[in-house]
């Protein structure tokens, strides 16, 4: 276990105290979900990094995906997570840095996680750089990523973005497949988000 960046996980943890996680839709996110149920290989290596409450990777491991790793950079929802699916592998459940972590995966799942980060050019290069390294040649980084604008402001999250930003950082290490405005995004998130898969250059 290796977080390093008390800052933000008592940030984070706070948020989880307070009941202040007006991302939590309780159930695993449609455009993920449908994603999921295409797939065809249960053995496949899968990371979901800022997972929160990982409904998708419940969702995986009650479809017998057992190669499944879910990253926090808090122990809170790691624990509650826990708690609702007691026959999955501590070992797989990593409260740790994402900037830090240095294992291989055949998929990254990305639930705006991107939109999570302090929108500087340092932070979002690194994302981008630190996403192509955990995964193995060939692999692909899917999910959603919010369509909002970016406001300037440093403290009010989600941070922002668009289609034309993103691919600025993920470009120099993924080809993009698919990247376009989500068409199965939960009513009170439609037309904010965008739905892409990429693969690793």
């Amino acid at each position: 276990m290796s977080v390093n960046n008390p800052k933000e996980q008592n940030y984070w943890s706070q948020r989880y105290r307070e009941n202040r996680t007006g991302w939590d839709i309780g159930y695993p996110a449609t455009p993920i979900k449908e994603y999921i149920d295409q797939l065809k290989d249960s053995s496949t290596k899968i990371l979901i990094p800022g997972a929160g409450n990982a409904y998708e990777a419940e969702y995986l491991w009650q479809n017998g995906y057992r190669n499944v790793y879910v990253m926090d950079i808090s122990k809170i929802p790691l624990l509650g997570f826990q708690q609702r699916n007691p026959s999955f592998p501590r070992q797989q459940l990593l409260q740790t840095n994402f900037f830090q972590h240095e294992e291989h995966y055949d998929l990254i799942l990305e639930q705006t996680f991107f939109c999570s980060f302090v929108p500087t050019e340092a932070n979002r290069n690194r994302y981008a750089e630190q996403m192509a390294k955990l995964l193995k040649p060939k692999g692909k980084l899917v999910g959603v990523w919010f369509d909002i604008p970016l406001t300037g402001d440093m403290e009010k999250r989600p941070f922002g973005g668009d289609k034309e930003l993103y691919l600025k950082y993920l470009t120099p290490y993924f080809e993009a497949i698919v990247f376009e405005r989500c068409q199965n995004s939960i009513p009170p998130r439609m037309g904010t988000e965008l739905f892409g898969i990429f693969q690793k250059k």
